[in-house]
């Protein structure tokens, strides 16, 4: 194994294609809410463990992460995919949804930054790749508290990429347009509920925003994930990768 990777919201989406693609060279722990999916994921894997603790304690994650470097050493990779999505019109957007928000998808990358981060500085060594969303790049329609919150995460990871730049670690983004995850389908649920339309067509309506007029494969986030983790990638950091089809440029 040529290093440890953390996946926060590792058990499902997006965070479970990640932890395939960087199974065969990298012990895998998966921390998320859930141990069920957790457990399911890593079973699957070469050398990986779940870990269960939310991200938005920080006493708990902290726990969840002594745990992973107990069983197979220091984080060299984290990859924050955890994250959640509630949607209203910006003027029914109660404050009580978008701190729910900021807590899972700002604090949650925070907190889990601030704990593999000053091992990473000491070995001179780091990757951190933050699962953000074209949402960190543009406004979306009744989506106005989750684009914020994307917003938020892109800022703190291009503040990191500076703060970081002489030290051997890169900070960067990957920003998926809407993908084919358990999140998505939550959302054309929601889609249905409201608007009567069928599952085929809520989905087409989330589709068309990219122009390939397809939702993305999680694979296909994974891999660019894999990409920056990688030493191809040292002199890339501060970066908003886009993989949405041509959605953002």
């Amino acid at each position: 194994m040529t290093g440890h990777v953390l996946i926060t919201g590792g058990g499902t989406g997006i965070g479970r294609a990640v932890a395939a693609s960087m199974a065969p060279a990298h012990a895998v722990s998966l921390v998320g809410r859930r141990a069920a999916p957790l457990d399911q994921t890593a079973s699957g894997l070469r050398e990986a463990r779940g870990f269960a603790a939310d991200v938005t304690d920080p006493a708990a994650l902290a726990e969840a992460v002594r745990a992973a470097e107990a069983a197979f050493g220091p984080v060299t990779v984290l990859v924050a995919a955890a994250g959640i999505s509630q949607t209203a019109p910006v003027a029914k957007t109660a404050p009580e949804m978008l701190r729910r928000m900021f807590a899972v998808n700002v604090e949650g990358v925070l907190n889990a930054i601030q704990l593999v981060l000053p091992g990473m500085t000491d070995a001179g060594f780091g990757r951190i790749i933050a699962v953000a969303s074209t949402a960190s790049l543009k406004g979306y329609a009744y989506a106005g508290g989750y684009a914020a919150t994307k917003h938020a995460v892109l800022g703190l990871i291009r503040s990191l990429a500076l703060e970081t730049a002489k030290t051997g670690v890169t900070a960067n983004a990957v920003c998926p347009g809407f993908a084919d995850t358990e999140m998505t389908a939550a959302s054309i649920a929601n889609i249905t509920a409201k608007t009567g339309r069928s599952d085929d067509e809520a989905r087409a309506a989330l589709a068309k925003n990219n122009p390939m007029a397809r939702l993305i494969a999680p694979d296909e986030v994974a891999d660019a994930v894999r990409w920056l983790a990688g030493p191809a990638a040292a002199s890339i950091t501060g970066q908003a990768i886009a993989v949405a089809g041509g959605e953002v440029m």
